[in-house]
């Protein structure tokens, strides 16, 4: 038997959550952003009204503008946001326990078992749009289909405040008519692999073979493969089960572009000591460090590389994490932002093979040290202890408000 799998997205989330506290911004161009001095303040919600003019997400506020004269620019309450997913989920629970949170807006429910209680899985969704305006005053749009890919596709076919059903008899109907970056795990790379081989459509990728996908595109190819043909999974976890974390990752828009390899460095270890204390508070170790960079035409390009040995130090972090980049980053264009994250992770516990060629009690010392800042920071502040090498970058650090946002009161080597 088919599962019934709903796909539940929040409309404009950040910003209907900000039009809800100011009513005076309803039916106008508005753009949730940060703070308008710098290019921290990159779109990360509009409305429709602002879509309209063409802004998008992830663009510099001065590129919205240009787009949009009369673009209202508000800052992000994530207070706010976190409190009505809350509240979101506590309504989908009414219905179903399967409840898998996709990010802060967006939801996966399996209703097959409900569908005695509350109806088929439309008459569910078009409850749940109602309950959604009636006691949050916000809007979802839900996709319902009969895996998790292609309930997503269906909350994007129409928006705000739909429902769009793709059933398991005509999705072929529906589904291979669109292009291939409309579905769930096709980025612009993929998509321009997928295109150079004459595959625009869904139902182009679907009729070629598991081999040519995987030929192209490697390993992921046959999952993507298999998703255009209905093959997605129909999974959906429970409310309280947690995944077991796969990545801890620190990504960072800047607010003027890198332009040197230097700066770049500086920028790596900033964020590299975010993702070290998170995976020390984790009990976690890191075998491979992957990093993103998006260079100032909003283009990233993902890379990564094994460590030599498991870590949890921020100094083999940002060391690999820079190799890594100049290894394999040409400048032809400069940096907009960046992104260090640890993945392949493993518990701090499990043994693993050691060389007699590394100085393993320098190792040690090193990781010491940086416990030891963690714990000056945690007694009298996250600003009173630095790297001296992010000093003369402070300009390029994030936004105010962020973890390190104020001059140090103490250098560290």
């Amino acid at each position: 038997m088919k599962k019934t799998i709903l796909h539940c997205d929040l409309n404009s989330f950040f910003a209907s959550v900000e039009i809800k506290h100011e009513p005076s911004l309803r039916g106008k161009p508005v753009a949730v952003c940060g703070a308008i001095e710098d290019r921290h303040g990159i779109v990360l919600a509009k409305t429709q009204e602002a879509k309209r003019f063409g802004v998008s997400t992830g663009e510099a506020i001065w590129q919205a503008k240009r787009k949009c004269r009369d673009l209202i620019i508000v800052s992000p309450h994530f207070e706010l946001y976190e409190k009505y997913s809350v509240l979101a989920k506590e309504i989908y629970y009414r219905y179903t326990d399967q409840v898998e949170s996709f990010g802060i807006d967006e939801c996966w429910l399996d209703v097959t078992g409900s569908k005695r209680l509350f109806g088929d899985g439309v008459t569910i969704a078009n409850t749940l749009r109602e309950d959604m305006k009636n006691e949050l005053g916000l809007t979802i749009s839900v996709g319902v289909s009969f895996n998790k890919i292609f309930a997503k596709l269906g909350s994007d076919m129409k928006k705000p405040d739909a429902t769009s059903i793709i059933p398991y008899e005509s999705f072929k109907n529906i589904v291979w008519k669109m292009r291939v970056e409309e579905m769930m795990g096709i980025g612009r790379a993929t998509k321009n692999k997928l295109n150079k081989h004459g595959i625009y459509t869904l139902g182009q990728l679907a009729q070629s073979s598991p081999e040519f996908c995987r030929k192209i595109l490697g390993k992921p190819g046959e999952d993507i493969w298999c998703n255009a043909n209905g093959y997605g999974s129909d999974i959906v976890a429970r409310y309280n089960n947690y995944a077991p974390v796969k990545s801890v990752g620190r990504g960072n828009t800047f607010d003027h572009d890198l332009t040197s390899n230097e700066e770049v460095r500086a920028m790596l270890f900033f964020l590299s000591e975010d993702v070290a204390l998170r995976l020390r508070n984790g009990s976690l170790l890191a075998t491979k460090i992957q990093i993103t960079v998006k260079n100032e035409e909003l283009i990233s390009h993902d890379f990564q590389a094994p460590l030599s040995f498991p870590s949890q130090s921020w100094a083999e972090i940002g060391e690999k994490a820079y190799e890594i980049f100049i290894k394999n980053f040409t400048w032809d264009k400069n940096v907009r932002s960046l992104t260090v994250r640890a993945i392949d992770l493993m518990p701090d516990n499990t043994p693993y093979q050691l060389d007699c060629f590394c100085d393993h009690k320098k190792r040690e010392k090193t990781l010491t040290r940086e416990i030891t800042v963690d714990k000056i920071r945690q007694r009298y502040g996250l600003d009173s202890i630095e790297t001296a090498n992010l000093i003369y970058h402070r300009a390029r650090s994030p936004a105010p408000g962020s973890q390190f946002d104020t001059l140090p009161k103490l250098q560290l080597w």
